[in-house]
């Protein structure tokens, strides 16, 4: 769901210039706090490894304002493991396709949930299958990343997205037996667990883990020169920071960090004790996933000068209905839950969406 107008062309940037600075303050504050250690039990350390006296409060200017001296940040390098450099998360991928009311049927048999879910084999995660009666059917499929840095994230969602697409594809129509099956897009959301930065360096991280095509040109992404241009990209964006007019935040300062974009979701709890919880946001994802695709396929027929035709007793009144559960806050919902669905829901575009369907099978008579 990226629109190639709303891609940044990397080569209309400056030339990347480090905040040196900035990263030996950061390295610092991801040190200790990977440790585990206290201001005091971490000055304490580096007294002993630089042999002569690190303060307390030294150490917290060096991980704020001040510059730490070279010895420091050597000595800091040697205490951290090399695991602690590598970025780790759950990507998240929902990958819907309209089927059509018969192969639904078929699929959910007897089951008289909203939703039935089928457990798929899937190489690279964990997958399974999301059948909604009114002939839409989510992959989704979890996946453990590690990587060094945001941008082999980036090429890596950039190669996989055809490679998903095509083996839904393959999936859905040998299932059916419909050959005229495809997957309509991949949007992903991304369950940061084990970050590589800390403060502001973080925050900026997240913003373009939520939008990691900021990083990868249009030609030659999946090259080793692409990967090389995402990396000095990233670096750039890291020290110089990253704002994107239609991304929206819904993260709790001191509990977690989130953003949600047309690209997808980025995520990551700093209190886990109070914090969302990753199925909350899972949920939500498939649930409004799957009446994008659904208003997708009644607006696609609308476009191509067809009256829309719909399952029975998912017509406009069934938009209006789940529009309204979708959208409305529920009495006992979280604060931080409203956040995520707000925020979500703006950049989806699913609201404007939902309205062009529900006028046209009103048109139609399709209630």
């Amino acid at each position: 769901m990226v629109e190639r107008d709303r891609v940044i062309d990397l080569r209309t940037r400056s030339t990347y210039s480090p905040d040196c600075a900035t990263l030996a303050r950061n390295r610092l504050a991801l040190a200790r706090n990977s440790l585990g250690m206290t201001v005091e039990e971490f000055a304490a350390t580096l007294t002993s490894l630089v042999g002569w006296p690190v303060t307390p409060d030294a150490l917290e200017a060096w991980e704020s304002s001040v510059v730490p001296p070279g010895d420091v940040v050597i000595a800091v390098s040697t205490m951290t493991p090399a695991a602690s450099d590598m970025l780790e998360l759950r990507s998240h991928k929902f990958i819907p396709a309209f089927v059509g009311e018969p192969a639904v049927k078929q699929l959910m048999q007897a089951s008289s949930q909203d939703c039935h879910v089928i457990p798929l084999d899937h190489p690279s995660g964990q997958c399974s299958l999301h059948v909604w009666p009114f002939g839409v059917v989510i992959v989704h499929l979890v996946e453990e990343i590690a990587v060094p840095n945001i941008a082999r994230l980036a090429v890596w969602r950039y190669r996989s997205y055809a490679e998903n697409l095509k083996w839904v594809a393959g999936y859905l129509q040998t299932l059916t037996g419909d050959a005229s099956i495809q997957a309509s897009y991949v949007l992903s959301a991304y369950w940061l667990h084990s970050p590589i930065w800390v403060g502001r360096m973080l925050d900026t991280a997240l913003r373009i883990i939520c939008a990691p095509r900021v990083l990868v040109e249009r030609e030659g992404a999946g090259s080793t020169a692409g990967l090389g241009t995402a990396e000095r990209a990233e670096k750039e964006l890291l020290a110089g920071g990253f704002e994107h007019q239609e991304m929206r935040s819904f993260g709790l300062k001191g509990v977690s960090i989130g953003y949600s974009s047309w690209s997808g979701v980025a995520y990551h709890p700093l209190d886990p004790t109070r914090s969302l919880a990753e199925d909350e946001l899972e949920s939500f994802e498939l649930n409004l996933q799957a009446l994008w695709a659904y208003c997708e396929h009644i607006n696609r027929q609308v476009e191509r000068g067809s009256a829309p035709l719909v399952p029975e007793g998912h017509g406009w009144r069934f938009l209006r209905a789940a529009r309204s559960r979708l959208a409305n806050p529920r009495p006992q919902e979280t604060g931080q839950h409203r956040s995520m669905r707000d925020a979500v829901l703006e950049t989806s575009g699913l609201m404007g969406h939902l309205q062009h369907a529900i006028e046209a099978l009103r048109e139609a008579g399709q209630h």
